[in-house]
């Protein structure tokens, strides 16, 4: 399609690659001592995880992370969990039921449906009822619940201060991602983490301030947990052309054991729903689902690091590997229907590491652990529908960079099995079960890339100041075209517009009204110009409350050259959707072969 109808290029000058205000840096601003609250945050809640799990399994005053069921006595590894979720559960409903779940839904619905807006009380009990649920054995991670606390803190900052409902999504993200960051020491992957799940949107005015509260939390982690790889790994990789469809065969199994893991999760908060008892009790339920777990295998309990290091280091026997995929997974998905607290990240990698371990049992040596990092790119693709994130973040928690191309193998793999087998990921189903529908595909809007002067009515009918009203109806109740047109601008004696009158208005006044249509018309019109994109109509239009603009030359807005209405909004939607659906051969192959004439000389045919 041509710039513009008469041939010349089309002026827009006025137009930039992205909307970006200087207000972004106030934003900007703002988002780097959010950054530094979600590491601080982070650092408290993995101490508090540490302290309430020694005191409840070591019965000793320690911070450090520790296995809680290994050494434990049988009693203290089935009745804790149960403990624990009867807290959690009187801390959900006399506290806030805010904090039941895995945090990353509940910020999303933040975000979506609550204006970004996270109640105070959230920022407290969130993490608290977290580390009580992970120290007394629950088999969750603190990123679900980082997430929320983080984003907490952001939220809490922009509801004191006078800002727009975006620039808070972007300080509570900013929070959120910096709390992941902090928790993993993974910058990258939290930014991947935040456009692909949380910011529903690929802006400079979101990116930059959480990119950079990302930074201020990672460097502040340094600080406070330590500047290395989570799970180290060292060695180098054997690569071959068999690994890779290996890879994509990885992904396939591991997008199957996302889907299980994900049925598994509401099949199990079905079942407690059915239960006759206050879902306050449910938690305590969930626990007693994770004690009987944790002693057929201890390993499955608590966040696992050790146990996701001996995966990913190659350090881990067989049978251990078929018991955490096995009663990992049961006792996670089970107990996370109950509306406890916990993330789903950390026991994502537990489990990814195993299958892809298991799979290390009859695929060719590559690498020490190689297997069970690809299997837990899988996963993280599977479950999350986030491949982006689940390649760097497995690249940033191993620093293994020589296995990109096949964990983005995996990853794109399992993401692709997943979206096709599965509506729902295990983090938008629940919003799902709430009444309210989010899609995860972004693209170009169409209205952004088609201009006012390729849909608009340019055969217009205008309106003299001084014809009665009378009059005017007179002159457009003849043809039927006439009434096509529901805007008329109204014109002074030199032809420049003075206001607009609606067809409504005309039809309203009656066939005997004596009145001017200038006593009827709305002086100083909103209007719109012809290299304008359709987006910005759109928003004009919602902004103003009106379904039809007249549009004026950008040099004199007094002269009229057309009027856009809703209808010509759906232009630009008509050819999104022929681009979509219409299906053409474009290049064709033709065959010229030869042809004997009657009087047999050889010509050619087409």
């Amino acid at each position: 399609m041509p710039a513009t109808t008469a041939g010349a290029v089309r002026d827009v000058r006025h137009l930039g690659d992205f909307s970006a205000r200087p207000r972004m840096l106030l934003v900007v601003a703002l988002a780097l001592p959010v950054g530094a609250g979600g590491a601080v945050a982070a650092w408290a809640l993995t101490r508090l995880i540490g302290l309430i799990t020694n005191g409840v399994f070591r019965h000793r005053v320690s911070t450090a992370l520790v296995s809680p069921g290994e050494h434990a006595a049988w009693w203290l590894v089935l009745l804790a969990p149960v403990v624990g979720g009867l807290i959690i559960g009187l801390m959900a409903r006399y506290g806030s039921e805010k904090i039941r779940g895995h945090g990353m839904p509940e910020a999303i619905e933040a975000i979506l449906l609550g204006g970004s807006r996270v109640q105070p009380r959230v920022a407290v009990l969130k993490p608290i009822s977290a580390a009580i649920s992970i120290g007394t054995g629950g088999p969750f991670g603190a990123e679900g619940p980082i997430i929320m606390t983080g984003g907490a803190l952001g939220s809490l900052l922009a509801q004191c201060l006078r800002l727009t409902a975006d620039e808070r999504k972007t300080l509570l993200v900013a929070g959120s991602a910096a709390g992941m960051a902090a928790i993993f020491n993974s910058p990258l992957a939290s930014v991947c983490l935040a456009a692909e799940l949380l910011l529903f949107e690929w802006r400079p005015r979101s990116l930059v301030p959480v990119g950079l509260a990302v930074v201020v939390a990672t460097v502040l982690r340094h600080h406070l947990l330590g500047a290395g790889a989570i799970f180290p790994v060292h060695g180098v990789l054997h690569l071959s052309d068999v690994v890779y469809p290996l890879c994509v065969l990885s992904g396939v199994v591991s997008a199957l054991l996302a889907i299980l893991a994900t049925v598994l999760v509401y099949f199990s908060e079905d079942m407690f729903r059915r239960l006759p008892l206050h879902w306050m009790w449910w938690p305590a339920i969930g626990g007693l689902v994770i004690g009987l777990g944790g002693l057929v295998v201890p390993q499955a309990l608590g966040v696992g690091y050790d146990v996701i290091d001996a995966e990913l280091t190659g350090r881990i026997g067989l049978g251990l590997v078929v018991g955490i995929l096995v009663v990992k997974t049961l006792i996670w998905s089970l107990s996370l229907g109950s509306g406890t607290s916990g993330g789903v990240l950390a026991p994502m990698f537990m489990i990814g590491g195993a299958i892809g371990a298991l799979e290390g049992q009859v695929f060719p040596h590559v690498g020490a652990g190689f297997w069970a990092t690809v299997g837990l790119a899988g996963v993280l693709g599977g479950v999350m529908r986030s491949p982006l994130t689940g390649v760097v973040f497995s690249l940033e928690l191993t620093q293994r960079w020589d296995a990109l191309l096949p964990l983005t193998a995996a990853a794109f793999t399992a993401y692709c099995v997943s979206v096709l087998l599965l509506k729902r990921s295990v983090l938008t189903e629940k919003i799902a079960r709430r009444g309210y529908h989010l899609s995860r595909e972004y693209d170009v809007d169409p209205l952004e890339i088609v201009f006012v002067s390729e849909v608009m009515l340019t055969d217009v009918i205008e309106l003299e100041h001084d014809l009665t009203v009378a009059a005017a109806r007179a002159e457009l109740s003849g043809p039927e075209q006439s009434w096509r047109q529901r805007l008329y601008p109204v014109v002074d004696d030199g032809g420049r517009m003075i206001g607009v009158v609606t067809r409504g208005d005309l039809l309203a006044a009656g066939e005997g009204d004596t009145r001017t249509v200038a006593e009827l018309m709305l002086p100083d019109p909103v209007v719109t110009h012809a290299n304008q994109p359709l987006r910005a109509v759109a928003e004009e239009m919602a902004m103003e409350d009106v379904t039809a603009l007249p549009v004026v030359e950008r040099e004199d807005e007094s002269r009229v050259v057309g009027i856009v209405t809703l209808r010509h909004l759906l232009a630009g939607r008509r050819r999104d959707q022929v681009e979509a659906r219409e299906r053409e051969r474009v290049l064709r192959i033709r065959r010229v072969e030869p042809q004997l004439t009657p009087a047999g000389a050889s010509r050619a045919r087409s």
